[in-house]
């Protein structure tokens, strides 16, 4: 049985959905092997311009599966090399909106700010508890949850376990809206689709330079951002798109 459920629910859009409901979705070793199979896969196919993540209503992901966990040391750990699985994800040069219903926590908070946008049903509960296991985030959710929600918010949740509602982090930061739980997919596929019908190049080269300007000096930022925004002058999908503006005209993108 697939852990991870492929859709294509409008053109250029892929709905990927997490299948583990047995056990929340939580995060297993070979949940996030196909996870990195279907983005290594998804980075390369000029089919799919945005992706959307998602689990169910219960949970988007409630964790790492800690049965896999509890008696295995560093040295395994190191063994399974995680990041590669990870990293996958968060190189992934398409937009990635997770939509999230019920637990996201953990492992499955971290996989949710690996996306760009995340759209929330206010029923969503956020939160990184590993402190409570005696162990700590090794995918991200110490730095991305600082750079989200600010220092001091983040070292509150960190440090006790506490978890967040779903509007609770739409205030602080953390998810870009939130939507009735029946709703959440379907928005998620909506501002997909409103993606996919953008120049691929100008979006590919939108999501590279936010997030390496993120952790650079401002004015080498402005730089990146000056360089990538004078290449997309070369493009087609440029001359095509000013054309069709100029003519009143719906564009024909052809990602070049």
């Amino acid at each position: 049985m697939s852990l991870v459920l492929e859709e294509r629910p409008a053109p250029y859009v892929v709905l990927l959905r997490l299948n583990r409901p047995e056990a929340r979705n939580a995060l297993s070793p070979e949940l996030r092997g196909e996870l990195r199979a279907k983005f290594l896969a998804m980075a390369e196919d000029p089919e799919v311009r945005a992706i959307v993540l998602t689990g169910d209503q219960k949970a988007f992901a409630a964790g790492a599966d800690i049965r896999s966990m509890v008696s295995i040391g560093p040295g395994e750990m190191m063994r399974r090399n995680d990041d590669l699985n990870w990293s996958a994800i968060r190189h992934s040069p398409k937009p990635i909106i997770a939509a999230v219903n019920g637990y996201a926590l953990g492992g499955g908070c971290e996989l949710a700010m690996h996306a760009d946008i995340i759209v929330a049903g206010e029923g969503a509960t956020f939160g990184q508890p590993e402190v409570k296991l005696g162990i700590m985030p090794g995918a991200g959710g110490t730095q991305r949850l600082a750079r989200a929600i600010g220092r001091y918010r983040a070292m509150l949740m960190l440090l006790t376990g506490s978890s967040m509602s779903a509007r609770e982090a739409y205030e602080a930061g953390l998810v870009s809206l939130v939507t009735p739980d029946d709703d959440t997919v379907a928005r998620a596929i909506a501002i997909a689709t409103t993606i996919a019908a953008m120049p691929p190049l100008a979006v590919a080269e939108i999501k590279q330079v936010l997030h390496a300007g993120l952790d650079a000096p401002l004015d080498t930022a402005l730089m990146l951002e000056r360089r990538a925004a004078y290449l997309l002058f070369d493009s087609e999908d440029k001359r095509e798109a000013m054309t069709a503006f100029l003519e009143k005209r719906k564009p024909v993108l052809s990602g070049r």
